[in-house]
């Protein structure tokens, strides 16, 4: 597959960057790619959003799923510049910028920002796999948070993945993640799709007051 440069310093492989921003993902998803959605309430209340938006925005969920996140860098600090939608699908009256001041976690960690770089690595039963990753983009409003980041080498699966926490009108807090992936080669399609599977249900959970944060 031709490698794509984009806003920063890095390649993705893939070409639809910021896709999992896209209200009509699911019906309309890139050819060649399978799109996916998947949420889960997390609770109620301005101080359950506040822990797992830390939480999210620390590398919670692929911590919790058995990922070590190593390799990480700042990046350039650039972003995907196109147009982010609220949950309805109508695009912010203000559109949200790239961050523009370090944050970190109650442990020191800083919080995930636009451009940053990463390693996800995981250690199976034969071998340990490295994903790395490029963040394309983060959302920081004060009720709704999150980011998402691509792919930047060649693996089972090529494209993007979303982590999105908001904190809705009637205080309920919820955790949507999308993704945009493209699994290589068909003979292990199936088998990856399951594996895919089994990792968004770890994800779906990692954040979740009775097994999370």
């Amino acid at each position: 597959m031709t490698r794509r440069s984009t806003f920063t310093d890095q390649s993705v492989t893939y070409g639809a960057i910021g896709a999992t921003l896209a209200p009509d993902l699911l019906r309309y998803p890139p050819a060649g790619y399978r799109p996916a959605e998947d949420s889960v309430r997390l609770g109620s209340g301005v101080d359950r959003f506040d822990r797992a938006a830390e939480a999210l925005m620390t590398w919670g969920i692929q911590k919790g799923t058995g990922f070590e996140v190593a390799d990480v860098a700042a990046g350039t600090g650039a972003q995907y510049p196109g147009i982010v939608y609220d949950v309805e699908g109508a695009p912010l009256a203000e559109q949200p910028g790239p961050r523009t001041e370090e944050r970190l976690g109650a442990d020191g960690t800083p919080y995930i920002a636009a451009g940053m770089t990463a390693t996800l690595r995981r250690k199976g039963r034969f071998r340990t796999r490295d994903t790395p990753v490029l963040v394309v983009y983060v959302i920081d409003e004060p009720r709704r948070i999150g980011f998402a980041y691509g792919t930047t080498a060649d693996g089972p699966e090529s494209g993007e993945e979303s982590f999105i926490l908001e904190h809705r009108d009637d205080d309920t807090v919820w955790l949507t993640i999308r993704s945009l992936l493209r699994t290589r080669g068909s003979i292990l399609a199936s088998r990856q799709r399951r594996k895919r599977r089994e990792l968004t249900r770890l994800e779906l959970r990692a954040l979740h007051p009775a097994g999370g944060v």
